[in-house]
C-alpha cells in the first residue's frame, strides 16, 4: 500500500513537468544523451528532488513513469498520425522537453525503428504497445570534466554510496560538527581527513575513525571538497600555502567569519570553485542552521553538493554574500544569545525557590520545545505568543515585564552588533590581501 499523505496515484500534468524537468537538467549535465536518463542513480536524484517538491514517488514509480513517457515519444516518431500519446494526460505540455531529452545533440537517425532487446532500459509499458528504440549515434563518455560536478551530486544521495573525499583544515568545534554530520549520512570516515597543526583537537575526530594529519597539503591533495575552518585571520595564510595544489575538481568551503568571497578568489588559483559557509555551534548535534554563498565560478550543481552533503547536519540554506555577516550575528552568535536568556530563565525560577540543577534542565527543555514548536508549524512568533497568552493570565503579566525591560530592542540590538562586527572582520580581511 502506498504510503499516508502520498498524492494520488495518477500523475498530473504538473508533476510530469517538474519530473521531465529535473530528468532534463540532470541528462542535459551529464552528457546530453537521453539514454542517460534510464540510469537508476540518476533516478534516485530525481526522487529525492521530487520528494522535496512534495510528490512522494518510488524510485520505480518514476522509472514507469518515465517508461510510459518514452514510449509515447517513440509512438509518435513511428505513427506521426497516431493518436496514441493523447492517452497521457497532457502530453501537449511536455512533448517537447522529451524530444529535449531525447534528441539533443544525439538526433535520431534513419526512418526504421527496431526493439533492441539489450537496452537495459527498454521494456514494455501498459497501455502505449511495445517500446521501440531508434538508433543512436554514440554514447557520450562518462569522463569528460563538466561531468564531475553532476557526478559528485550523484554520489552524494544519502541512498547512495560514496567516494566523495572531503578534507577538513583545521580542528576546531565547526569542523568537527560538520564532520559528525556528514558522517551521520552516507560518507565513510576513511574518506574524510583533518589536518591542525597541534594534536589537541585531533583526538575527538580520531574516535570517529576519521584520519588525521598536520599536513594542509595532504589534506587538500586527498579531497574533492576542502572546508578551511580556521581563525580568520589564518585564512590567507593557509590559503597560499595550499593555493598551488588546487586543482579544478576541488571545491573550497571557508566557514571564517567575515572572510568574503573577493578575498578567496584573490588568493586561489583561477576559476577556483569557492564557496562561503557559516554554520553555527548547534551542527555539533546535528542541528545546526547553516548559511552559504556561492562565488563567481560556483555552478548550481556545487551549491546542490554542499546541501546534500551538510543536510544532516540541521537547516542548510543558500542566499547572496550579504546575508552571510547577518546569519553570523543571528544564528552564529545567536546561540549564545539563546544561552543566555536559558540561563536567565533558570535564574528566575532559582530566585523563587526552585532547585538550580532542575531549573537548568526545565529551561533548556522549555528552550528546545518552544524551537521545535516554533520550526515544525510554520507559525510566526508573535501567532504562537498570542496563543500562549490568555487574559489576565501569568504569561501576559511576565511578557510586559520583558517589554519594559526592553528584551525586544536590546535582543535587535545584540543582532545588528554582531553583523557589524562579522562586517568589521571582512574589511580588515580585505584589506589585507
Amino acid at each position: 500500500m502506498e504510503e499516508l499523505g502520498m498524492k494520488k496515484q495518477n500523475w498530473d500534468v504538473k508533476e510530469t513537468e517538474l519530473f521531465l524537468e529535473i530528468l532534463k537538467e540532470l541528462d542535459m549535465e551529464k552528457c546530453l544523451d537521453g539514454r542517460k536518463v534510464r540510469n537508476t542513480k540518476i533516478f534516485k536524484v530525481a526522487h529525492r528532488r521530487m520528494t522535496a517538491a512534495g510528490y512522494h514517488r518510488s524510485v520505480d514509480q518514476l522509472k514507469f513513469r518515465w517508461k510510459l513517457l518514452k514510449s509515447a515519444y517513440y509512438k509518435g516518431k513511428r505513427e506521426p498520425s497516431s493518436h496514441a500519446p493523447a492517452k497521457i494526460q497532457g502530453w501537449w505540455r511536455y512533448e517537447k522537453t522529451m524530444v529535449a531529452i531525447m534528441e539533443s545533440r544525439h538526433p535520431l537517425v534513419g526512418a526504421g525503428v527496431h526493439t533492441d532487446r539489450n537496452d537495459e532500459g527498454t521494456e514494455d509499458s501498459e497501455g502505449d504497445g511495445d517500446v521501440s528504440v531508434l538508433p543512436w549515434q554514440q554514447t557520450c563518455p562518462d569522463s569528460t570534466p563538466q561531468n564531475l560536478n553532476l557526478d559528485l551530486i550523484i554520489k552524494m544521495d544519502p541512498e547512495m554510496d560514496t567516494q566523495l573525499k572531503v578534507g577538513f583544515i583545521g580542528a576546531g568545534n565547526m569542523a568537527f560538527g560538520i564532520a559528525r554530520g556528514i558522517l551521520s549520512g552516507n560518507v565513510l570516515p576513511a574518506n574524510v581527513r583533518v589536518s591542525a597543526p597541534s594534536s589537541r583537537n585531533l583526538g575527538r575526530f580520531q574516535e570517529l575513525g576519521i584520519p588525521v594529519t598536520h599536513s594542509n597539503v595532504e589534506v587538500v591533495c586527498g579531497s574533492d571538497v576542502v572546508f578551511v575552518a580556521v581563525k580568520p585571520h589564518l585564512v590567507p595564510l593557509v590559503l597560499s600555502e595550499v593555493s598551488q595544489y588546487i586543482t579544478d575538481r576541488h571545491v573550497i568551503v571557508s566557514v571564517a567569519a567575515g572572510v568574503t568571497l573577493a578575498t578567496l578568489e584573490e588568493i586561489l588559483p583561477e576559476n577556483t570553485v569557492t564557496i562561503r559557509m557559516m554554520p553555527n555551534l548547534p551542527c555539533l548535534v546535528q542541528e545546526g542552521a547553516i548559511l552559504f554563498a556561492r562565488g563567481s565560478r560556483a555552478k548550481n550543481e556545487d551549491g546542490a553538493l554542499i546541501r546534500s552533503l551538510l543536510h544532516r547536519c540541521g537547516l542548510v540554506e543558500e542566499g547572496p554574500e550579504a546575508w552571510i555577516d547577518i546569519h553570523t550575528g543571528l544564528s552564529g552568535s545567536g546561540v549564545a544569545f539563546v544561552y543566555l536568556f536559558a540561563e536567565a530563565l533558570a535564574e528566575g525560577a532559582v530566585k523563587m525557590g526552585m532547585p538550580s540543577a532542575l531549573a537548568h534542565s526545565i529551561a533548556s527543555q522549555t528552550v528546545l520545545g518552544a524551537g521545535r514548536i516554533l520550526r515544525e508549524s510554520g507559525k510566526h512568533p508573535a501567532q504562537l505568543r498570542s496563543e500562549v497568552c490568555t487574559p489576565g493570565g501569568t504569561t501576559i503579566y511576565g511578557l510586559h515585564t520583558l517589554e519594559k525591560g526592553g528584551l525586544r530592542a536590546t535582543t535587535m540590538s545584540a543582532v545588528e552588533s554582531a553583523t557589524e562586527r562579522a562586517r568589521e572582520f571582512g574589511r580588515k580581511s580585505a584589506c589585507k590581501k
